[in-house]
């Protein structure tokens, strides 16, 4: 079993790397910079550039599957150059890989796309299925539309296709967890906004092995990649003060503030997504990290 991946060196995509590579799944991985290619026996970098639309076509040797990770972050101020960028990073990238495979010899037979739960509208709620007939219509909604629409030409040279729509990523190293908990230690933690909010979370372990799943396993179509007990964002939040040992005594950040500080980005943290993990679960999928305090205590402890 041979995979490329792109975004292979950011938070997800190494865990993802780490872990195929643990179970003797070769990787290769697309990069846009000389300096992270390495070449070892399981692990072989190759350059790629979206912008100009140029690709090393070796990269694509013995490949099986497509995990395709690329984009823009969106952790940003969305400013109209930006959300371009968010947009087209992704879209870019895209077509880049379905228009070098559409005119090569390759034996790619799945492509498995990152996606976002920001598809989903805001609600307190509703309870969110893969079948949710429409889209977000915000900002976060135009993004994964487009996203899934560009992952879907695949279909049409006969290669399957699998849509990840990753929930709050919780993470060491990165994602959501650090930004979290870095004013609860200094005393300064609080909810956001009502606080009500739902927060559909993963483990970085378990959103790895769900990946991982799907590469291995003749499956395709939508997944929710999120554990299967969400809860508020006030929950999250008081959570991870007990487990810092830490006190939470000031008042939540009101969302007018949180607007005023983060722009229309504020939606992130502000809009209410409850994601279910039926359809992976049904799959055959066992998360390692299924309550939050278990994720938590992994990860801060």
């Amino acid at each position: 079993m041979k995979v490329l991946i792109t975004g292979a060196t950011g938070l997800i995509g190494k865990a993802i790397t780490s872990l195929c590579l643990d179970q003797d799944i070769e990787v290769n991985y697309l990069t846009t910079s000389t300096d992270k290619i390495k070449t070892e026996k399981l692990y072989k970098g190759f350059l790629w550039n979206p912008e100009m639309q140029t690709i090393d076509k070796r990269a694509f040797d013995g490949v099986d599957t497509i995990i395709h990770l690329a984009g823009a972050s969106i952790a940003q101020r969305w400013t109209e150059p930006h959300k371009k960028e968010i947009i087209e990073s992704r879209i870019n990238t895209t077509n880049l890989l379905f228009n070098t495979i559409a005119s090569i010899d390759h034996k790619v037979r799945k492509f498995i796309s990152a996606s976002a739960i920001g598809a989903y509208p805001s609600s307190y709620t509703h309870y969110y299925k893969e079948d949710y007939p429409e889209y977000n219509q915000g900002f976060l909604g135009e993004v994964v539309e487009q996203w899934e629409k560009a992952a879907d030409q695949f279909l049409a040279i006969d290669i399957d296709v699998l849509k990840i729509r990753v929930g709050v990523v919780l993470a060491k190293e990165g994602g959501a967890l650090p930004q979290l908990v870095k004013p609860i230690k200094y005393y300064a933690g609080a909810p956001l906004g009502n606080g009500e909010q739902w927060q559909s979370w993963i483990h970085i372990a378990d959103l790895a092995g769900i990946f991982v799943f799907c590469l291995k396993n003749k499956i395709s179509g939508t997944f929710n990649a999120v554990a299967p007990n969400a809860v508020t964002n006030e929950e999250l939040t008081k959570a991870s003060a007990k487990a810092l040992h830490k006190p939470l005594f000031l008042p939540n950040v009101p969302a007018f503030a949180l607007r005023a500080a983060l722009g229309e980005m504020a939606d992130v943290v502000l809009e209410s997504q409850r994601a279910s993990s039926e359809h992976i679960q049904n799959e055959g999928y066992e998360f390692q990290f299924a309550y939050l305090e278990e994720a938590l205590e992994n990860l801060l402890k």
